[in-house]
């Protein structure tokens, strides 16, 4: 069973969502809040954390920019899923930068929505073409210099292999398989490559990855299709 908290300060969107998601048997609302203070003050009480939370941006009190910041500095295992009516290359990028393992907006299809969360659980993020591209052209930019891996960071073959299939949005068990490899070993690859490049979870890696071309993203490189 997923588990899943929702912070939003609109409360009939968020009785919606709750009352959506009853219907769906994998998934439980464990926390509904009205703003990113009200969340905090819940997790804190709470004896098991959710698995992923959706997430508002525009709250009230602490809004879920600054909400961000502290769950990646407190619950980093806790994915969050954006949900917000704001669109833009800045607000995608912000909360990207701050771990979001998936950006959606308010309007999506309950379905997409539903698949979204799955694919969070199953392999740390889930980000969708307009996301991507986003990403992709803020890194195009002419005025953003190329960077560089940090000095005395090497990734094997083997690490560089399995970074480019987890940026490919394979599972552990798929990648196991492709590789010939127990998932054990696929889970202590990827925690070396978490510790090595300093990232709090699997959406940090991979945009770690695509920032320092890590991995080949794109038509002709085979990722993100």
């Amino acid at each position: 069973m997923i588990q899943l908290a929702i912070a939003d300060d609109e409360a009939l969107f968020r009785k919606g969502m709750m009352a959506l998601i009853q219907d769906w048997p994998d998934m439980h609302v464990l926390l509904d809040a009205q703003d990113g203070e009200d969340l905090l003050e819940q997790l804190r009480q709470a004896g098991n954390l959710p698995d992923v939370l959706l997430l508002d941006l525009n709250m009230p009190r602490l809004n879920g920019i600054e909400t961000a910041k502290i769950i990646r500095e407190t619950y980093p295992e806790l994915k969050i899923v954006v949900l917000s009516t704001y669109f833009s290359n800045a607000f995608v990028l912000k909360m990207i930068e701050l771990g979001a393992a998936a950006y959606l907006p308010k309007n999506s299809d309950p379905a997409e929505m539903r698949q979204t969360i799955l694919e969070v659980v199953a392999n740390g993020f889930s980000y969708s073409r307009p996301v991507l591209e986003i990403i992709r052209q803020n890194l195009q930019q002419k005025s953003k210099p190329k960077l560089r891996m940090p000095f005395g960071i090497e990734l094997t073959g083997r690490e560089l292999e399995i970074l480019q299939l987890i940026c490919e949005e394979y599972t552990t068990a798929e990648i196991a398989e492709k590789l010939y490899i127990s998932p054990r070993t696929v889970d202590g690859h990827r925690n070396n490559l978490l510790e090595k490049l300093d990232c709090k979870n699997v959406a940090g890696l991979v945009v770690y990855a695509i920032q320092h071309e890590l991995v080949r993203v794109g038509p002709d490189g085979g990722g993100f299709s």
